[in-house]
């Protein structure tokens, strides 16, 4: 009877460890469950943003708290570029992984009364492919590529959602007569080309705010091209503008200025508002964009999105010189040389930054050289999705996750610029060769050259001395362009 007793015990506790086992087996299962779920996607794209506008990438006039954090929370890079110069074909690049070279928009086509000339219906964007992979996508700011009802408005490339402006050009005006809504045309009543009731800005970070909520139970994309600060240079008379009114040199920008409006009477009008403070408003407008930002990362941990969602932080561009805006002042290239239009680096390098808790360590500095045509490439490897083939980008998820050893990296980046003359750019390694007037066929083309490591600020033409390194870069010039439609040879 002591041995059945005891055989009895040594049962129970057997069947007790089974149990004990079998309850932690499904823990383990419930948390990895959690843990794989898709990652929600923000990709935040300031307008006219130098590499220097920002306090965490050396801007001293002004701070920009919310967004440095971010580069304090995840991965902040140094050598990241823009997909272009100037707007259009820079989110072009991005939503196609494809350079200038190749992407369908490269320069900034206009279309009569409203929008720009459209993405065809067979270029595949980020949003498309997210969609494909399970994700609610959403657009809020400006767009660009795509006049409304065409084939590259937003609701044909991918978006479930879009609010703000269809059209760059209209995207000139802060207080604009309407915005839209998918493919309806939203009337902002109280403001016209004088009168100024509703900050445009604002309204579509409310529809931000609200798309996050409303798509919390499940994955969403959302992508937020501010407008800030692109001219024209205005700001809400609130507490912001106060913060920075008398504190700095003014010299207004008058009505008398070049490009000075009232604002005209309809939207093909490209001229901008007079200001009396034009610095104070600029860093108001930067400090604003940096508030919105603040406001989005708060509504995630509200919500307990943060630690499944990426969020990325860059700008289309170098910085602006118009409607009174002072690049030198602030020093908004960042020592760089050039601004918007330039295809030095002042005119495409752009501060990057990316946040993935739990996945990035925190406080990482990169000096990977990335640009916008490999962001497509990244989110494909994070969703597991199909990388399409005919793209230029790298995925740099590698970097991200802090594995550099696996990190591929470009032979080449590319860029072309079809106004002023066509401009054309390659970086390989160190190196970066430049030409200005490449429209020009009755003369031969200068190539400069520059080494980058030893001369970031592009201040030393050495092409005379390395006449070997000139022509291999000349030679990826030819080769790197496509000729299109709208954009023939620059060769």
């Amino acid at each position: 009877m002591e041995i059945n007793g005891q055989l009895k015990k040594k049962v129970m506790y057997l069947i007790f460890l089974i149990l004990v086992v079998a309850c932690g087996e499904k823990k383990e299962n419930k948390e990895v469950k959690q843990t794989v779920a898709k990652p929600n996607i923000v990709y935040l794209l300031a307008d006219d943003l130098g590499y220097g506008d920002l306090s965490s990438y050396g801007q001293t006039k002004f701070k920009t708290p919310n967004i440095d954090a971010l580069a304090t929370r995840g991965i902040k890079f140094t050598q990241h570029y823009s997909g272009s110069s100037v707007c259009a074909p820079s989110r072009s690049s991005l939503m196609t992984g494809q350079h200038t070279g190749h992407t369908p928009i490269r320069g900034n086509k206009e279309v009569p009364e409203e929008g720009q000339a459209p993405l065809a219906s067979e270029a595949f964007t980020i949003a498309e492919m997210l969609k494909k992979a399970g994700y609610t996508t959403g657009g809020f700011g400006k767009w660009g590529l795509g006049y409304p009802g065409s084939e590259g408005d937003t609701y044909n490339q991918g978006f479930d959602e879009f609010f703000g402006y269809n059209c760059q050009r209209l995207a000139h005006r802060y207080y604009p007569p309407f915005l839209r809504h998918n493919k309806e045309k939203v009337i902002l009543e109280g403001n016209d080309w004088t009168n100024k009731e509703v900050y445009a800005p604002d309204l579509i970070q409310e529809k931000t705010l609200e798309f996050i909520e409303e798509n919390k139970e499940k994955p969403f994309f959302a992508f937020v091209p501010f407008i800030m600060p692109h001219a024209e240079l205005i700001s809400p008379k609130d507490s912001i503008l106060q913060k920075f009114l008398g504190k700095y040199e003014e010299t207004p920008y008058t009505e008398d200025n070049p490009f000075t409006s009232d604002y005209g009477e309809h939207i093909v009008h490209q001229e901008y508002c007079p200001q009396e403070t034009p610095n104070a408003v600029f860093a108001s407008m930067v400090y604003r964009m940096d508030v919105y930002v603040g406001q989005i990362i708060a509504k995630l941990e509200e919500l307990g999105l943060a630690e499944n969602t990426i969020v990325m932080f860059a700008s289309d561009n170098g910085p602006h010189e118009e409607g009174g805006a002072n690049p030198e002042y602030f020093n908004s290239s960042g020592g760089l040389r050039g601004t918007k239009r330039d295809l030095y680096e002042g005119g495409i390098r752009s501060p990057f930054m990316v946040v993935w808790p739990n996945k990035i360590k925190p406080n990482t500095k990169s000096s990977h050289v990335s640009a916008f045509w490999d962001v497509m490439p990244t989110l494909a490897e994070i969703t597991k999705m199909e990388t399409p083939t005919d793209i230029d980008g790298i995925s740099f998820l590698p970097t991200l996750l802090g594995e550099n050893e696996k990190q591929k990296k470009h032979d080449y980046l590319y860029w072309e610029f079809h106004e002023l003359g066509g401009r054309v750019a390659v970086r390989k390694g160190d190196w970066k060769g430049v030409v200005y007037n490449a429209n020009n066929q009755k003369e031969n083309k200068t190539l400069e050259l520059y080494n980058l490591i030893e001369d970031p600020t592009e201040s030393n033409n050495i092409a005379d001395q390395h006449s070997e390194i000139v022509d291999e870069l000349a030679q990826i010039m030819k080769d790197a362009h496509e000729d299109s439609e709208l954009f023939p040879s620059m060769n």
